[in-house]
């Protein structure tokens, strides 16, 4: 044993392994529906391992959070922007004034109560489960005119803050907007879910075909034309909208003629006659409705034999932004092409008629691949997979960041700036915004985004586990219970005030407050709960231009509630 602590000491870098890998192992762990989440299962594991006196340098821990830091900016910077524009307007002035009192109410608190800096910082951070706070607050106390023993002490207490309020402002966030949130909003809240899809083009009736089912996924599948409607010929446009008028969006692929002839690419205006052969393209629902209008299915494997591609693509494309979903249906450049999903920010959005493209979409196409070739240039620009990383544009983003965010102006004695931290998730937005406008430079593949956010937060907090362990349990003796009940009012108030401003100052759907509200406190685990509720998908439409401000404006808090407190 004593080996091993040796070992941890002299080697922290195994230390900080050590407690990432068990700290994701104690994120996982479920109780009903709540787990404690990743990041705060690495804290509390950081603090464990933190009792051994491991010494970690802070350059570890400031680099991994400022990696973090420019990958969130990155990854919203196109749904930010877009929300300034007039259609985006209302929720964004939404989620800052509900921003702003997540950060007046911590205040408010913190001054009742009585508390320091550091445990301000941590009410903040852990009540609006806000993790980047820590790291932005602990920038900002390095720089107060104050003693090196008060600094390490305030940075010390925030993770302790920070846990004691975390799980009530994840968990009670959940259940209060999940459950509490549609009572107070009125009415039935699936019914109302309900009506505002079919609002947008949906169906209150479950079962009933609707558009939307169209984009479900696609199949290929093989008929002999033997119906009279092909007597004399048919062309291929004439077939496709018959269909289309029924509901039924499907392509016609390729066609073996009656003479054994196979036509890879068949123009719209080529005639179709009883015994010939066609691959059709479509929801599998869709086929088998279609079976006896059309004909008998078939095996023709050599006529099957081609490509057929799941590709993602990002929507830059001007003649497109704005869209509908309805309107993209029936777009001849769309041919042949099932849309399977739609991924903004970070969050999954319904696939409803009404339901507009947005630049910096997401969007997961399937067809064949000269169709979804063709279409996938029409939308933006096809995340095609790689594992190339423009790091250039990384590093030459968190150092200009770092620089801006280190320009300090002084007010009295007290000095303000954005720190570094905050420089670089600004830059982090422009960049990514920059991205979405021009696609030749500045690529960060999906998975590398997951990395720099999960790695870099999780590393980051680790050290800080790891460095406030010794001080931790002190901590939670000194200020436990008051931070405990001080954080139920950091998490609720600023949602009820949420709920009552969506319903009666910006007459927003319900299930559109709910989401907006979630949005706002990027509370990803309300927006399941919510979603869940309401039995629809329709919360994450106002869920993504709200987290969008919310997950910058909560972090530059961090700066703010340090400063107030000072």
């Amino acid at each position: 044993m004593d080996w091993i602590v040796k070992l941890l000491q002299n080697t922290p870098e195994l230390a900080i392994f050590l407690t990432l890998a068990l700290g994701f192992v104690i994120g996982r762990i479920k109780i009903g529906h709540f787990s404690l989440g990743n990041v705060t299962g690495v804290l509390l594991m950081g603090v464990v391992v933190g009792q051994l006196n491991i010494p970690v340098a802070p350059v570890v821990k400031s680099t991994f959070f400022l990696v973090f830091l420019f990958a969130v900016g990155y990854s919203v910077g196109p749904q930010f922007v877009h929300g300034l524009k007039k259609d985006g307007l209302p929720q964004i002035l939404f989620a800052a004034i509900i921003c702003v009192c997540c950060l007046i109410v911590p205040w408010v608190c913190a001054v009742i109560a009585g508390f320091d800096i550091g445990n301000s910082a941590g009410l903040l951070s852990g009540g609006n489960t806000i993790s980047a706070v820590i790291g932005v607050a602990t920038d900002t106390i390095n720089q107060l005119g104050i003693d090196d023993a008060d600094k390490q002490k305030y940075i010390n207490e925030i993770p302790v803050a920070y846990a004691v309020t975390y799980i009530f402002g994840t968990a009670g966030t959940a259940w209060f907007l999940a459950s509490i949130g549609p009572k107070i909003l009125g009415g039935d809240i699936v019914k109302l879910s309900k009506e505002y899809e079919a609002s947008l083009g949906g169906s209150i009736e479950d079962d009933d075909p609707t558009l939307e089912s169209a984009y479900n996924g696609t199949t290929f599948r093989v008929f002999k034309l033997s119906d009279t409607f092909f007597k004399g010929g048919k062309s291929i446009r004439e077939f496709e909208d018959m269909l289309v008028k029924k509901g039924w969006p499907l392509f016609v692929e390729r066609l073996r003629t009656e003479k054994g002839e196979i036509v890879s690419d068949p123009e719209e205006g080529r005639k179709m006659y009883p015994g010939d052969i066609v691959v059709l393209n479509g929801p599998i629902d869709s086929l088998l409705n279609d079976e006896n209008l059309i004909g008998e299915e078939v095996a023709d494997l050599e006529l099957l034999d081609f490509r057929v591609e799941v590709l993602k693509v990002v929507v830059t494309g001007k003649s497109c932004i704005g869209t509908t979903l309805a309107k993209l249906k029936h777009d001849k450049k769309r041919h042949g092409v099932v849309i399977r999903k739609i991924t903004r920010g970070h969050t999954e959005v319904p696939l409803l008629k009404n339901v507009k493209l947005l630049r910096g979409d997401l969007v997961e196409l399937e067809g064949r691949k000269s169709d979804v070739d063709r279409f996938a240039a029409y939308l933006g620009y096809a995340e095609r997979p790689t594992q190339v990383t423009d790091l250039l544009y990384v590093a030459v983003g968190i150092f200009i960041g770092g620089i801006i965010g280190s320009l300090t102006v002084h007010a009295g004695n007290v000095p303000i700036s954005l720190s570094a931290s905050g420089g670089v998730l600004i830059l982090g937005i422009i960049f990514g915004w920059l991205r979405s406008k021009h696609t030749t430079f500045g690529a960060i593949p999906e998975p590398a985004i997951w990395l720099m956010n999960n790695l870099g937060l999780n590393v980051f907090i680790a050290v800080v586990g790891i460095t406030a362990g010794p001080n931790f349990i002190a901590g939670l003796k000194e200020a436990g219970i008051p931070l405990f009940i001080s954080g139920i009012f950091v998490s609720l108030i600023p949602m009820l005030i949420g709920l009552l401003l969506g319903k009666y100052v910006f007459k927003f759907h319900p299930t559109i407050t709910l989401g907006a509200c979630a949005g706002s406190r990027t509370t990803t685990a309300a927006l399941g709960a919510i979603q869940e509720s309401t039995q629809s998908k329709v919360p994450a439409l106002s869920y993504t231009t709200t987290y969008a401000v919310g997950n910058t404006l909560l972090i530059i808090w961090g700066v703010v509630i340090v400063l107030l407190m000072h």
